[in-house]
């Protein structure tokens, strides 16, 4: 059947129709990819979509949102949007829809697509075992945690809030990096360092060792001055973020039990050439007496264009083709 696949963000809102059957994506469409700014909400998105078709869409909807999905009321973070669930099929004039987290769509992602899509990073170089729990982990604005868990060829997607588990200080800097953090924070949780505004504590503190005087820059221009290589700095800031990458992805996965990690999310794509030649994986792997564990465990790079689109439509699949 074809539905209609969206993926909510606080920037952008992006829409594709997908074809589903017997729980799995059979195709997704070329996405459109509208600016949330530019519409008062999401049913005039909507509307906008159907328009940029120039036909009636399906009456069936896959939403993904940057936002936990509960109550009677999502208001998504950076994006003035309200979705109400309860009013959804009357507004799209739809007959049946799911809506999940953004990350439960890449978990979702993870689960259906096929090994080509994914990009070894560490550990033994092999496909992911049929059976077992994968952890899904995502920097981006915040850190993204899912796992997902396979046994006899179906899976189930959890959704967690790993990312606000507390940050481990490994070395000296790292004490210094949490030092400044908690002067802002008091708690200083993983995605304070393992996100992309993460970058600019570690900037700092890095130039705070140097006895640098540095002019207060965001996030993107460091991000920009690292990939470029333009600034010494900012790659040794981009060197400490895959490090802190490591060690937080390997302390989910010892957690979670997993047999596999799935790296995922924008910036992930963007550093996939960087982390394979960074500290990522010796942080990944020391874990003291479960390092010969750890450094067992495949670790890859989604590189899937749009996991969030594929993902929700996955979870549709799930929810009314099986």
């Amino acid at each position: 059947m074809e539905i209609v696949s969206i993926d909510i963000g606080g920037t952008h809102a992006r829409f594709a129709l997908a074809e589903v059957a017997e729980g799995r994506v059979v195709s997704l469409g070329e996405p459109v990819t509208l600016k949330t700014a530019e519409y008062a909400g999401f049913q005039t998105a909507w509307e906008a979509f159907g328009t940029h078709l120039g036909r009636a869409l399906p009456r069936a909807a896959a939403i993904a949102v940057a936002s936990p999905i509960s109550g009677d009321v999502i208001k998504l973070t950076n994006n003035p949007w309200v979705i109400r669930p309860p009013l959804i099929k009357e507004r799209l004039h739809v007959d049946s829809f799911v809506l999940i987290n953004d990350f439960g769509a890449v978990g979702q992602a993870v689960a259906q697509v096929d090994q080509a899509e994914f990009l070894h990073l560490c550990g033994p170089e092999m496909p992911f075992l049929d059976d077992g729990i994968l952890t899904v982990c995502g920097p981006g604005t915040g850190l993204g945690v899912a796992q997902v868990l396979r046994k006899a060829g179906r899976y189930h997607v959890i959704e967690t809030e790993g990312g606000h588990v507390d940050f481990a200080p490994l070395d000296g800097l790292e004490d210094q990096l949490v030092k400044r953090l908690r002067k802002a924070y008091t708690r200083v949780s993983a995605e304070r360092v393992v996100s992309g505004p993460g970058i600019v504590a570690i900037y700092e503190t890095l130039a705070d060792i140097e006895h640098r005087v540095i002019p207060r820059i965001d996030d993107k221009a460091i991000w920009a001055a690292a990939l470029d290589g333009e600034d010494s700095l900012a790659v040794a800031a981009m060197d400490r973020f895959c490090m802190s990458l490591g060690a937080v992805a390997g302390d989910l996965a010892l957690a979670h039990g997993a047999n596999g990690v799935v790296i995922a999310g924008g910036l992930g794509l963007r550093l996939k050439e960087h982390i394979r030649k960074s500290g990522f994986a010796e942080r990944f792997a020391a874990k003291g007496r479960f390092q010969t564990r750890m450094a067992a465990i495949p670790v890859k790079l989604i590189t899937h264009p749009q996991p969030g689109l594929f993902g929700a439509a996955a979870a549709y699949a799930q929810e009314y083709t099986l």
